[in-house]
């Protein structure tokens, strides 16, 4: 059943196909770009396995097929993930990462590596501040503060947008002390709420909005090489949510001036 799935590239791509719906032989050819002759040996090869069914004209998944389908799919999509780009993701420090997101990179989708711009280098990325004063609602965590970043939220917030802020205590105490009167304007608005992360997760920055996600990993060395990753996909944006709510579980809000929910 293995050789019958993984050792070609068209049986895998007809099931792939054949799990948006039944297909005849000519939808097949054109949808996958083949000849009769090349596609035919191959169906043939799946009836036999059981994998697909014939119905009439159509050939659909079988239930066996089905399952097999469902459970190679994520697998394809976190190899095609990390073969994009397969240096950047072998030097990332992913273990930070909640072994039920982990095991799901690959919902992260098509996303686009953003390289940093030595002319640049002491700016936001062009690609996360354009996209982000678009947005009518973020989620934001951090445990690196860029210079910038005080200003962008402050001017998100002056927008009205709901920003919703998660911080490691380090960052918490470097925006506090270096910023005080951006924190100060920036927690006054009534769209703005600020968290505590009780742990120092060393991810910094995820940005989550309605529309696109932006990740920041460190490398294997411990390092912020401002190489991140931006993506559009519905996936990237309910997988980043999750890794969003999960830290909303291990933080406590704060109000200004800096006083924790209980005791407020």
């Amino acid at each position: 059943m293995i050789n019958i799935v993984w050792y070609s590239e068209k049986r895998k791509n007809i099931l792939l196909l054949l799990k948006e719906g039944p297909r005849d032989i000519d939808r097949i050819k054109t949808s996958l770009n083949e000849t009769s002759r090349s596609i035919m040996p191959q169906i043939k090869k799946l009836l036999q396995k059981k994998l697909i069914v014939q119905n009439g004209e159509d050939y659909c998944l079988s239930e066996i097929g089905e399952l097999i389908v469902e459970n190679i799919e994520p697998l394809l999509d976190t190899m095609r993930v990390i073969e994009e780009n397969k240096d950047f993701w072998i030097t990332r420090d992913l273990d930070f990462l909640p072994q039920h997101l982990f095991s799901r990179l690959g919902e992260l989708g098509h996303y686009l590596l953003v390289e940093p711009d030595l002319n640049r280098m002491f700016e936001l990325p062009r690609e996360f501040k354009d996209n982000i004063l678009k947005s009518k609602k973020v989620s934001c965590f951090i445990s690196y503060v860029h210079p910038q970043v005080p200003s962008l939220y402050l001017e998100l917030a002056d927008k009205g947008v709901s920003l919703s802020l998660f911080m490691t205590n380090m960052a918490f105490l470097k925006l506090k002390s270096e910023y005080p009167k951006e924190m100060k304007k920036i927690l006054s608005s009534s769209d703005v709420e600020l968290f505590l992360c009780n742990e120092n997760v060393p991810l910094p920055t995820l940005a989550v909005t309605g529309w696109f996600t932006y990740l920041c990993f460190l490398n294997v060395e411990g390092r912020y090489d401002h190489r991140d990753i931006i993506s559009f996909d519905e996936s990237a944006l309910l997988w980043a949510t999750e890794l969003i709510e999960h830290y909303r579980s291990k933080s406590e809000r704060i109000y200004f001036p800096y006083v924790k929910a209980e005791r407020r």
